[in-house]
């Protein structure tokens, strides 16, 4: 049992010495500095990024090498040199697509890019989110566990009163359970805040990266206003990978009517023959001939269209959801407002209330020490439950926040 002791304060005094504290800010600064979500976002946009400067280059040029006009009958059978036709040929090749579909991939790849950014945007989101929430759940957690360990001190002192009124008399031997009971339920609940503030300790470091991250400073300065959230949705950044998509699916449009136009290609051989015979140089272009649109073509482009279409309407889909689920958390945030008000301002002040009256009628000798014991845990209560309704209105806020707000805030 020693040995567990010893090794249990040797664990705290390792975890203290390697925590650090960090305010709301700093929590949100380091999970966007040090989680690998916002690494991997940051990635996806430089690689899109560099995918586009090659976007709607010209391909490769080919080098062609041969051999012309070699004879395979007839007296020069098979001789390099006894005909006068036959030459060694090196030759240059390049394509050349059409300027309309150059252009559409250069669209299509600034729509990655700007799909990336939105993808990107939407990871650091997660990131603040889970990092806010995390801090939050901390604090409070943390809050509400000193609030209880004050009321347990307290508590704590009565069972002794208890048994010191039943062998004065004043108490029935039962009424002693009942304190015990009271404490015993107490002492449930601080074991749970105990684990809550394990668990976001554990969400917390998740995100920051610090090993024993505690929290300080205030609470932050939630200033919701639902004008603004809802002005904010079209910057959300689903909204922006929506409107990303339907410009890449125009692109792919374009692209595909590109097709109907004619792609373009040059060549320049040099020809060199015996010596006894001059070289010979040969230029050309080629084009293609998109002769059967109607069965290669146009069903690539009606295609494409119905993509465009799909992606319209994948968009306000998400316009409606952002929308419902703005509405949806901005009630629940405003009854979790007046609840945690009427916790403050009428539950919390009746029940320390009954508790001064209960306390006042039991040294008067009008109560019962049981009576006064009730009305303490129900202060208990009163007191945990006004931090918890503070805590989910909290939380709220720096969801609200961070889901629907801009990203400068």
């Amino acid at each position: 049992m020693r040995a567990s002791m010893m090794l249990a304060v040797a664990a705290l005094m390792t975890s203290a010495a390697h925590a650090q504290t960090l305010t709301y800010d700093q929590a949100l600064r380091d999970a966007v500095a040090n989680a690998p979500g916002a690494a991997a976002g940051r990635a996806g946009v430089t690689a899109a990024q560099a995918d586009a400067r090659a976007a709607g280059s010209l391909p490769d040029p080919r080098v062609a090498v041969g051999i012309d006009n070699y004879p395979v009958s007839g007296p020069p059978a098979f001789s390099l040199s006894r005909d006068d036709m036959t030459m060694g040929r090196v030759g240059f090749q390049q394509d050349v697509p059409n300027l309309a579909k150059r252009h559409a991939a250069q669209a299509q790849a600034r729509a990655v890019i700007a799909t990336a950014e939105a993808a990107q945007a939407t990871k650091l989101r997660e990131v603040r989110l889970g990092a806010g929430q995390a801090w939050i759940d901390l604090a409070y957690a943390e809050r509400r566990l000193t609030a209880l360990d004050t009321v347990l001190h307290a508590l704590r002192a009565l069972p002794s009163a208890a048994r010191a009124a039943v062998t004065a008399g004043t108490v029935r031997p039962g009424q002693t359970v009942t304190t015990d009971q009271g404490i015993a339920g107490l002492e449930d609940r601080r074991d749970e805040l105990v684990a809550a503030v394990a668990r976001a300790r554990a969400m917390l470091a998740r995100w920051t990266g610090v090993s024993a991250p505690g929290t300080a400073g205030v609470m932050p300065a939630i200033d919701l206003s639902p004008a603004r959230l809802r002005d904010a949705l079209s910057q959300h950044s689903d909204m922006i990978s929506a409107d990303a998509g339907i410009r890449r699916a125009e692109a792919d449009v374009d692209a595909a009517r590109a097709e109907k136009r004619p792609d373009w290609g040059v060549e320049v051989a040099y020809q060199r023959r015996d010596p006894r015979y001059g070289d010979m140089v040969s230029a050309g272009v080629s084009m293609t001939l998109p002769l059967f649109a109607r069965s290669r073509q146009d069903p690539r482009i009606a295609a494409r269209q119905s993509a465009r279409v799909q992606a319209e309407a994948q968009r306000e889909e998400t316009r409606r959801a952002l929308a419902a689920d703005l509405e949806a958390a901005l009630a629940d945030h405003q009854m979790h407002h007046n609840q945690w008000e009427r916790a403050r301002d009428v539950l919390l002040p009746l029940a320390r209330k009954r508790a001064e009256l209960e306390t006042a009628s039991y040294s008067a000798g009008r109560a019962s020490l049981t009576d006064a014991i009730e009305a303490k845990t129900a202060l208990a209560d009163a007191e945990l439950a006004v931090l918890e309704r503070e805590a989910l209105v909290a939380a709220d806020g720096v969801r609200l926040t961070i889901t629907f707000g801009s990203v400068d805030r």
